[in-house]
């Protein structure tokens, strides 16, 4: 694994306008970076990351069988308890998704170690399925990369064609995507699956989340009065049980994309249960619920972080028993996990995680962030990779 400097391309910030991709440059600073790309052999591919996001994914099913059918788990994992059954039936009902991301801290050598579970609402997937892909193409084309460079990146293929299978397991031909207004990262990436539902045969009709009206049937509608029953939404199942039209979930009947089990496997509450499932697993850390351990017991380093904590928000790290605040935010009255350190690798100054995507149950494809922080955040730089 190397990080190898590049000639960006000529003009590619049009290129990119012109293609939708309009946060490549946020407040200022590049969040697509081609100055550098990472370069693996297959060989790391394969056996350090794809076939253990595989296993790490039935690890995580495995999981969500156990907190479905304990109420115990369910209070643990902070499931509201008036959704219980929501989220039950969408777990026995084996409702479908669509895909996820595990963040995983990889130098080269294995084995990669998990350090969390983005399964419900993973952004920058625009980038990861066809941008860094057309960098590749150009740059083959081009003759700055050998023909023989290639790319761990399926995502877009698999996306289709589980667009195709989401469309006929529920025997639609329609659905509805929405995120949240002012988040142009969000609406970027809900673009691109509604490019992908269309490929894939579907209608694909947009909607902000602050749009979705209530109908006096109990329906969910759109500005057009028209029902939604089925959406893929970029918004997350914590916020979603906690909020006022959160009581009317079940009975508006919605076919939802990520479905409510995601919300199990989303939530940081997984870690310290994998822990205790498959202990002394190679792709796992150490991780505990706070309330089961004292910072005075553990030794050496670790990482506190919220259940509901995103963009690298409310973390801390514990070393020898002593609390160090690292980033702020709005996260934290839910309960935390602590989790062992594992410092991510540096390259050139830069300390870079790996995002391994899943399409359903099947790997698709990894993305490359880079910070000068220890901390990956929602401005950590994207840079392609290669196979060679």
């Amino acid at each position: 694994m190397f990080r190898m400097p590049c000639q960006p391309r000529k003009g590619w910030q049009q290129l990119a306008n012109e293609f939708g991709f309009h946060f490549h440059t946020m407040y200022g600073e590049p969040y697509w970076d081609e100055t550098a790309y990472y370069q693996f052999t297959l060989a790391q591919i394969e056996n350090d990351i794809e076939d253990p996001t595989a296993e790490l994914h039935q690890m995580c099913l495995a999981v969500t069988e156990d907190v479905v059918n304990s109420e115990a788990l369910l209070r643990r994992f902070r499931i509201p308890e008036k959704h219980w059954d929501l989220v039950r039936h969408s777990w026995l009902d084996r409702d479908t998704s669509l895909y996820s991301r595990l963040d995983l801290v990889y130098n080269g050598k294995g084995p990669a170690k998990l350090l969390e579970n983005n399964a419900d609402t993973p952004t920058s997937l625009y980038e990861s399925g066809f941008w860094q892909w057309l960098w590749l193409s150009q740059n083959v084309d081009g003759g700055k990369l050998p023909l023989h460079a290639d790319q761990f990146n399926s995502l877009q293929e698999k996306l289709v064609h589980r667009f195709r299978e989401i469309a006929l397991h529920y025997g639609i031909n329609q659905m509805h995507m929405a995120c949240c207004e002012d988040t142009v990262e969000d609406r970027g990436t809900v673009q691109y699956l509604q490019d992908c539902a269309k490929e894939a045969g579907l209608q694909a009709d947009f909607v902000f989340i602050e749009d979705i009206g209530l109908a006096d049937t109990g329906v969910f509608t759109d500005l057009k009065d028209a029902p939604i029953t089925d959406c893929f939404k970029l918004y997350p199942w914590e916020f979603m049980l906690r909020e006022e039209f959160g009581d009317v979930l079940e009975d508006a009947q919605v076919n939802w994309i990520e479905p409510p089990w995601k919300s199990i496997i989303s939530n940081k509450a997984l870690l310290p249960q994998l822990w205790k499932k498959f202990e002394g697993h190679p792709n796992l850390l150490p991780a505990f619920f706070s309330d089961e351990v004292s910072n005075n017991g553990l030794s050496g380093k670790w990482i506190k972080k919220p259940l509901f904590s995103r963009e690298g928000a409310n973390v801390s790290i514990i070393e020898d028993g002593v609390e160090n605040l690292l980033s702020d935010g709005p996260y934290g009255e839910e309960g935390f996990i602590v989790q062992a350190f594992e410092p991510l690798p540096v390259f050139e100054g830069n300390h870079t995680l790996i995002g391994s995507w899943l399409v359903d149950d099947m790997p698709a494809g990894i993305s490359v962030r880079e910070d000068a922080s220890a901390i990956t955040q929602d401005l950590s730089r994207y840079l392609p990779h290669i196979i060679l």
